[in-house]
């Protein structure tokens, strides 16, 4: 028989910032409160009760895979490719007690083919916050590495960003957007956190998960899907073993990427290089349903047509692909 009751959240919260207002000025009467709140809640260690009340780290957190296949399969359109290769990496990746690098994802598409949404649902199924987690960082290289000429200023301060959020959360999740828009070079200066190494002054880097989005590449997957649909094969039969390689290649020298001549590929510390194919008439439709659906509202089959002939297509003769993705879909549904 418990000998005392169980705290509501509101008192056990209460106790637990009365703990830490003590704290600092008088350590021995911190344990008496710590272990108060111990026994009153019957069975919370001091981390449990925190945990309750804060996010915490948990980096040896088991990945749900069949809440990501879920989310990926239902959220996702015409994204066979990412939808595969990102459960498998994941979930090897999540799998292993003892990895012997970072996870690292190169994520490559035209716009509104679904990038960012991907990343947001890795984040979401990592650390329950998502992207607005203590553990996940999302640089833009528009907003946060603007100036070309401020390049080591850049390199040194993601250094020292990266290794002091790692040190505070070795599962951290660091998401780089718009890499083509990255200045050459910037990017090297996190590839010894990517590399095999156990640790780096002190500490290690191998449970952390890196994930950059580009564009670059947009045209050599469109080509491929293209010469797949020409052939009257299905988009379905394309594999990662007919893009990854021209897709690495093609990054490496594309000036405008900034992974040009990055010692990240050349040191093959790049995982997966995962295309995102160019979206059709019928997934924009998808993705028009989704988001009235997100919205709370009746899905109205006239009004996804409507939306979905408003977009505009390519090739210009036989127009199979939408030319931003579902990108504009939020703001045109927003007319009906």
């Amino acid at each position: 028989m418990r000998l005392y009751p169980r705290l509501g959240g509101a008192a056990a919260l209460r106790l637990l910032l009365a703990a830490h207002v003590v704290a600092a000025f008088e350590p021995i009467t911190v344990g008496i409160a710590i272990g108060a709140a111990s026994a009153l809640t019957g069975y919370l260690s001091y981390k449990d009760l925190y945990c309750r009340f804060a996010e915490c780290c948990r980096s040896e957190r088991p990945l749900n895979a069949s809440a990501l296949k879920q989310d990926l399969e239902e959220k996702l359109f015409g994204q066979h490719l990412a939808t595969e290769v990102i459960l498998k990496a994941l979930t090897g990746f999540k799998n292993n007690k003892n990895p012997k690098k970072p996870l690292t994802l190169s994520l490559h598409g035209w716009a509104g083919t679904g990038k960012n949404f991907v990343s947001q649902i890795v984040a979401e199924n990592l650390h329950p916050k998502g992207l607005k987690s203590n553990f996940v960082h999302l640089f833009v290289s528009t907003l946060h590495f603007p100036h070309e000429q401020h390049i080591k200023l850049y390199q040194d301060q993601l250094q020292r960003w990266i290794r002091g959020n790692v040190s505070a959360c070795a599962g951290s999740v660091f998401i780089f957007d718009e890499m083509d828009k990255l200045h050459p070079g910037v990017i090297d200066a996190i590839k010894p956190f990517l590399d095999y190494y156990e640790q780096i002054d002190g500490v290690s880097y191998r449970k952390a998960i890196f994930i950059f989005l580009s564009n670059a590449g947009g045209d050599l997957i469109t080509k491929t899907a293209l010469d797949f649909w020409r052939a009257g094969r299905k988009r379905e039969d394309i594999q990662l073993k007919d893009l990854e390689a021209v897709l690495s290649v093609g990054v490496f020298n594309n000036k405008h990427s900034g992974l040009w001549h990055s010692g990240l590929i050349d040191r093959n510390l790049i995982d997966y290089f995962i295309p995102f194919l160019p979206l059709e008439y019928r997934h924009v439709k998808m993705c028009v349903r989704a988001e009235m659906k997100a919205r709370g509202s009746a899905i109205d089959e006239d009004i996804v047509t409507q939306v979905a002939e408003e977009m505009t297509f390519f090739p210009k003769d036989e127009k199979i692909y939408s030319d931003k993705g579902c990108k504009t879909v939020q703001s045109r549904l927003d007319f009906y």
